[in-house]
């Protein structure tokens, strides 16, 4: 198939996301940016002094991950828990005004927001660069939180094609959350997974979308070339029972493992330089979710996921890619 007709494939799969219904469960992260500027070096140690300009808090892990379906064009749902603070406020109001349907997020006072904080400097007239980050991480929650999020979960599938797992390993995709996931899988929801530390313990979902790195991790063995990828991929797409695996691999693209199918490996999409990775790996899961449940191949589902990718790393902080950019950029990939 020529490329224009590829494209114009795509473009009809991006046009049929406001059609498609998502459901995210998994760990939200208050992605907190404090800006400065250097001034001079102190007098009191070696370090430079930062002279703040601003905070702001967006919602990350799988926030970010809703937040994209939703830019999409898609209806999404978040099943989640966060905690009664200023970072769990801002999340929460943050996912409503992207569209984000809240209802199955949980607030627990007894425990802190899960929070990244980065912070930019920069001198003047330059661009600012991450320079620290602190993470502020609260205990897993308890078997009868999870159990009150997963009947959340249930309730939300029953109208949902997809379940997009993101596992930042802070515990929300454990327990009976894990159990309710497992059932909407065997009942014929498509269930995806992106887990940092824990993809063995999602055997029979649909897909998976790790990096290399925790790809390597998964399978326990050092991967080098592309080969190795495919090789690592299709191991863990037998061992978990999975139809797919798609790997993100940073500036060398992505590469689509399947059942029966030759390996699929895109190269990326647009510069290799990239301004800010954060959060990039949720707009990829985001949109191969939306392909997926707006009828694609995973084929097609990888491709689109591996445009918005390129899209999003060209951002600074956590983004999203809208359905417009989206659309613009395949057309783009015509001409």
């Amino acid at each position: 198939m020529s490329a224009n007709n590829i494209g114009t494939g795509l473009e009809s799969i991006v046009r049929r996301f406001a059609d498609a219904r998502i459901v995210v469960v998994g760990d939200v992260i208050a992605d907190e940016f404090v800006d400065g500027e250097i001034t001079r070096v102190s007098r009191e140690a070696p370090v430079m002094i930062l002279r703040y300009e601003s905070t702001r808090t967006v919602p990350g892990g799988a926030g970010n991950a809703a937040c994209n379906v939703a830019a999409l064009g898609g209806r999404v749902a978040i099943v989640s828990r966060v905690g009664r603070d200023r970072a769990g406020r801002a999340v929460t109001l943050a996912l409503r005004d992207a569209g984000v349907e809240t209802r199955g997020v949980a607030t627990d006072a007894s425990e802190s927001t899960p929070t990244k904080t980065r912070i930019h400097a920069g001198i003047p007239h330059s661009v600012h660069q991450q320079v620290l980050r602190i993470d502020r991480e609260p205990k897993p929650p308890d078997a009868t939180e999870l159990a009150k999020l997963a009947d959340r979960l249930s309730s939300s599938l029953d109208s949902a094609r997809v379940c997009l797992v993101s596992d930042y390993g802070y515990g929300i995709a454990n327990g009976r959350v894990a159990e309710a996931i497992a059932a909407a899988n065997a009942r014929g929801v498509t269930t995806i997974v992106d887990s940092r530390y824990s993809l063995t313990s999602f055997r029979g979902a649909t897909a998976a979308t790790p990096n290399e790195a925790e790809l390597e991790e998964t399978v326990g063995a050092p991967i080098r070339t592309d080969a190795d990828v495919v090789e690592a991929a299709s191991r863990i797409a037998i061992e978990l029972a999975l139809q797919a695996v798609l790997v993100t691999r940073g500036r060398r693209g992505i590469l689509l493992v399947e059942r029966d199918r030759d390996p699929l490996l895109l190269p990326a999409v647009g510069s290799i330089q990239a301004v800010d990775v954060t959060g990039a790996g949720d707009t990829v899961m985001a949109t191969f979710a939306l392909g997926v449940a707006s009828g694609a191949s995973f084929a097609d589902a990888a491709r689109l996921a591996n445009i918005a990718g390129g899209l999003v790393v060209m951002k600074q902080g956590t983004a999203t890619v809208s359905n417009r950019e989206l659309v613009d950029a395949v057309a783009a990939t015509r001409s």
